[in-house]
């Protein structure tokens, strides 16, 4: 690899991470020594490149930072196309739509070789959605994700039990056949995961939760290894 395209890629993997990130993983993911990716982030350094850390701690690129537009590498057109193939098959209308956007304007954007990768990839996902019907609106519920808002559910589960609950979205989970909706819920004072084809109805509130929305979430996130129970198993 060249020194500017590791120097590059070096930044890149600064960028992904969120946490310090030590020259050995650094070295080993790019395939080099320590004691080059120590030299390369002096190199950065002394570009006025904002990375914090020092050798044995872990280095973290200050947010804020970014680098000039540069061409995709074959490998992440391909990544960016499958991606936006996926959610155009099992994402809600306007997501679909902005995905095969992207797909046009990778398409415009990339020198006329590269591209085949992009009108005819390599990698497809299963073509299209097959699962149950949205009975709510997923735009409107993505918002409300966004916006920290609060959601009162008529919810019915698996043995066909209906209540209601007030909730803190968090997230959408997109599974094979079903989508989930990830929230803090009032009346359980719990994280619990709602099958969006369940819920009967949906209340949008004006109402914020009293929480950040990023903190709600890495609550949530510590959670994870004993994921949500099901509400539809209660």
């Amino acid at each position: 690899m060249r020194r500017a395209d590791r120097l590059f890629q070096i930044i890149q993997v600064l960028r992904r991470s969120r946490r310090p990130i030590t020259a050995d993983a650094i070295a080993g993911e790019l395939e080099t020594s320590k004691r080059t990716i120590y030299r390369d982030i002096a190199t950065l350094m002394a570009q006025r490149v904002p990375i914090r850390g020092e050798a044995g701690t872990g280095y973290v690129l200050d947010k804020g930072y970014d680098l000039p537009p540069l061409m995709l590498t074959p490998n992440e057109i391909e990544a960016a196309v499958l991606g936006a193939q996926w959610v155009a098959g099992r994402a809600d209308p306007v997501l679909a739509t902005a995905a095969r956007d992207l797909i046009a304007k990778i398409a415009g954007t990339v020198p006329e070789r590269l591209q085949p990768l992009v009108l005819e990839p390599a990698s497809r996902p299963r073509p299209q959605w097959d699962g149950p019907t949205d009975t709510i609106d997923v735009v409107q519920l993505r918002a409300h994700v966004h916006a920290g808002r609060k959601i009162h559910l008529h919810y019915r589960d698996e043995q066909g039990r209906d209540s209601e609950r007030t909730i803190w979205p968090v997230a959408i989970g997109y599974l094979d056949t079903v989508r989930h909706l990830i929230a803090w819920c009032e009346l359980r004072r719990d994280f619990r995961s709602f099958r969006i084809d369940r819920i009967r109805q949906a209340d949008f509130l004006d109402d914020r939760y009293p929480e950040r929305r990023a903190a709600l979430r890495a609550r949530w996130m510590a959670t994870l290894p004993r994921a949500p129970h099901p509400e539809g198993n209660r």
